[in-house]
């Protein structure tokens, strides 16, 4: 009678690890790549990431416009100038918009679940992710000319007209995942299928909140998100604020100067997807990849700003380390900003709105207490504000580096249950 042998656990490890190499193989290699369903959707998220974005700035460039064309005060244009300004140009929102980015991002990253192969998802968030900064340099350069010479109303008219255009294609483009998907090609929806299966199911199950406030790794995206967002907002609204003070040179007067930084961001958070990707295909690990991404996103932008007060040239040198400083922190994109993705792919929905809503105390905080510290110390109080900036960037980068991972949590893998 024959026997069935159990094997070795080395064994079992052997057999599973062919097993995966056999599941890759399986894979379809030769597949459309940019001329293709998925990087069409990534495009089509791009100009709605930018639509939405362009509104949120033109709603700071155009409000002193509507302020002064709604009221015959003219004491009102002067109550304007004590409030914070952000390098778009006009009022500091970013507190308010916060929400809307954070539901846009959770619905998107709902779309790369099932959409989103691993080996490529780094260049498909960053294609989608990168229409943000272009709405941002479209808005400042164009906005303020527009408002001048046509009114204040036909910006809105202009960029809501974009929006609803991209609302149309969302409605007739997007669709939940390729199976669905009508003018997908077989080898393309096959490939991706392939690509997923081992993370993404169709069953749904409730979310493990408590094991979810347990995992080190979350918080780690969660921390390091709070600290480039601090970061971030203290770049947008304090560094111009810097250069006016310290060079008495205002550079929002400059409309290509004031969007300069966001279109080097533009470039920089596309062509960093496409490196992380290539990385992949090296033979690197996918969290090395991601720590790589989050440290050239982070650490360099963080160095360039502390080191402000010390240089003695002008002020195009100081305008050229804030647009490289600005123009290196978006290969976060690339880094920890898609790292749900990876360790809890089922739910990256859900962790992408969570840690973008707990980084947006950043905005919340930095006014008051850069404002602090420049009121309590005025001789030293910018290089106060920028080395707490890199204090706090350091501490998120290094909690990341020690705990962030990339494996599927085992929380996030599917459940099976089992009646006796």
């Amino acid at each position: 009678m024959a026997t069935k042998t159990e094997l070795s656990p080395t064994a079992r490890e052997s057999k599973n690890a062919q097993d995966v190499q056999v599941d890759e193989t399986l894979i379809p290699r030769k597949v459309p790549s940019l001329c293709s369903a998925r990087y069409g959707i990534a495009l089509v998220l791009h100009f709605c990431n930018f639509t939405t974005i362009a509104q949120n700035v033109i709603m700071n460039i155009t409000m002193v416009a509507m302020v002064n064309s709604t009221s015959p005060q003219s004491q009102l244009n002067d109550s304007s100038e004590g409030l914070p300004v952000d390098s778009f140009g006009g009022l500091s929102k970013a507190p308010k918009s916060l929400p809307a980015k954070s539901s846009i991002l959770g619905g998107q990253f709902a779309i790369w679940e099932k959409w989103g192969p691993p080996q490529e998802r780094s260049r498909l968030c960053s294609i989608a992710l990168s229409g943000m900064l272009l709405g941002c340099f479209t808005a400042i350069l164009i906005g303020g000319f527009i408002s001048e010479t046509l009114g204040w109303p036909f910006v809105f008219y202009i960029f809501g007209g974009v929006g609803c255009v991209c609302c149309l294609l969302w409605f007739v483009v997007i669709y939940d995942d390729p199976v669905s998907y009508p003018w997908i090609s077989t080898s393309e929806k096959e490939y991706i299928i392939s690509s997923l299966k081992q993370q993404v199911r169709s069953s749904k199950q409730p979310l493990p909140i408590k094991a979810m406030l347990r995992s080190l790794p979350i918080w780690s995206i969660c921390l390091g998100c709070f600290s480039h967002q601090w970061l971030l907002s203290t770049m947008v609204v304090y560094i111009p604020t810097y250069i006016s003070s310290v060079y008495h040179v205002n550079i929002r007067d400059n409309g290509l100067l004031s969007a300069l930084p966001f279109i080097v961001a533009w470039v920089i958070g596309m062509v960093g997807g496409y490196l992380a990707d290539f990385l992949l295909t090296k033979k690197f690990r996918l969290i090395t990849v991601r720590k790589i991404a989050t440290i050239l996103g982070s650490l360099p932008s963080s160095a360039l700003i502390v080191s402000l007060p010390y240089l003695n040239s002008g002020y195009i040198t100081a305008t050229a380390l804030l647009t490289l400083s600005c123009g290196l922190s978006t290969l976060c994109q690339s880094g920890i900003y898609i790292n749900v993705l990876d360790i809890a792919p089922r739910y990256s929905s859900f962790l992408m709105g969570a840690s973008r809503g707990f980084s947006s105390i950043a905005p919340v905080i930095v006014p008051t207490v850069s404002g602090f510290l420049l009121s309590q110390d005025p001789e030293f109080g910018w290089r106060n504000v920028f080395f707490l900036l890199f204090a706090v960037n350091l501490l998120g980068l290094l909690f990341y580096l020690i705990f962030g991972e990339a494996d599927v949590q085992e929380w996030a893998k599917e459940r099976k249950l089992t009646r006796l």
